[in-house]
């Protein structure tokens, strides 16, 4: 009877153990279930919220566009279109996200957009690299063809430099290396910077960039790697560049001469001789590319702020920059950067004193510069006498 009763008990006990077992379980389920529903109403307010403060940003106004991302709404559509259809960028309902997170990484640093958009930096950096490899497989089509000046040029600045390109030049943006690493790429400033070689188009639009050479590279080098690339620049025979006096007066390459008045800001009186009037006009014709180097730093906080990016990376963020300038300048009707870099802007820490070694100078290049030389002092004269 006794045992009946303890079997009893034992049986209510466990039955009571299973019960309360069960329901710990039922209860811990439901409470990870409503966690779960909370937290995926927060990722879709996130979400929600996110894609509302993108779109404001984007298709409020061409205004508000224009602040937030550095073009209006069609350019930005354009480029969504591209990206997805030729860059190779899949389709995606985060389409305008992926660009908008381009466009803000460039312009912003990661943790801002982590903080405003609610999204992981992790996921931030996945969609930026994407867009990133997307923009630089379309460097066929951003990059601008170089056209040369033809003979019946009427624009003052260029018509005495018939057959030129566009001018080159290089400038140095900040990068982030490693201290161990650092050496090579400090500048005679000190800074940590990488040398960039910009060629341009009369028209403030990039030829090619070559990026990712150390600071303290010689531009010989930088020049040198640019030419004897498969893919790097094309100098066709019979057209040039304009150059600074740092580099070669060669074939290909025309340069100012040195130990005159040069630099725009130099001339507050009229030219007193040929060489003079040669380099002012050389200088201003050349200004091209320092503008260049001006509006993207100034469009791209990422060019001219400490980077914060490896310096693995910089080189493709660099050249992608320099891809959507172009774009813009091409999409758009105006770029409204236009009014911010003055048409005499210069870069004066930019200067470089190496002397260009790939290309040597010739007698044939120095007497076809100083027949234009003087060919443009002759007629500058004749012109203000008749004044």
């Amino acid at each position: 009877m006794r045992q009946n009763v303890m079997i009893s008990v034992v049986r209510a006990f466990y039955a009571m153990y299973v019960i309360i077992r069960w329901w710990m379980m039922y209860d811990f389920a439901m409470n990870r279930l409503e966690k779960a529903t909370i937290l995926r109403q927060k990722y879709l307010m996130s979400y929600h919220n996110g894609r509302d403060s993108i779109h404001d940003m984007v298709y409020k106004s061409d205004k508000t566009s224009v602040v937030n991302i550095r073009m209006n709404r069609n350019a930005f559509t354009r480029l969504c279109d591209m990206l997805k259809q030729r860059g190779g960028l899949k389709t995606s309902k985060n389409m305008l996200l992926l660009c908008s997170y381009m466009y803000l990484h460039i312009m912003k640093k990661n943790r801002i957009i982590v903080e405003r958009f609610k999204r992981s930096g992790e996921t931030v950096s996945r969609y930026f690299k994407l867009v990133l490899h997307a923009v630089c497989r379309l460097h066929k089509e951003f990059y601008k063809k170089p056209v040369p000046i033809p003979d019946d040029e009427t624009d003052e600045r260029w018509r005495w430099f018939k057959g030129c390109l566009g001018a080159l030049d290089g400038t140095y943006i900040k990068v982030k290396v490693l201290a161990a690493n650092r050496k090579p790429y400090r500048t005679r400033k000190g800074e940590i910077c990488t040398n960039v070689l910009g060629v341009c188009s009369r028209d403030l639009q990039f030829i090619y960039v070559l990026a990712g050479w150390e600071g303290s590279a010689a531009d010989s080098r930088v020049l040198r790697d640019a030419i004897s690339r498969p893919h790097g620049l094309k100098i066709p025979h019979g057209t040039y560049y304009l150059c600074d006096a740092g580099y070669t007066n060669g074939e290909s390459f025309l340069t100012p001469y040195r130990g005159q008045r040069y630099h725009l800001n130099d001339w507050s009186r009229p030219p007193t001789n040929a060489k003079e009037l040669y380099n002012m006009r050389h200088s201003s014709a050349r200004n091209v590319i320092e503008r260049c180097f001006g509006l993207i730093k100034s469009r791209w906080a990422i060019l001219r702020d400490n980077a914060y990016h490896p310096i693995e990376s910089m080189p493709r963020i660099i050249i992608a920059c320099c891809l959507m300038h172009n774009f813009i300048r091409t999409t758009m009707t105006e770029d409204p950067l236009d009014q911010e870099i003055p048409i005499n802007h210069t870069q004066f820490g930019d200067e470089h004193d190496n002397i260009i070694s790939t290309v040597e100078t010739s007698q044939g290049w120095t007497d076809r510069q100083d027949l234009l030389a003087n060919t443009m002092f002759t007629n500058w004269s004749v012109r203000r006498a008749n004044n």
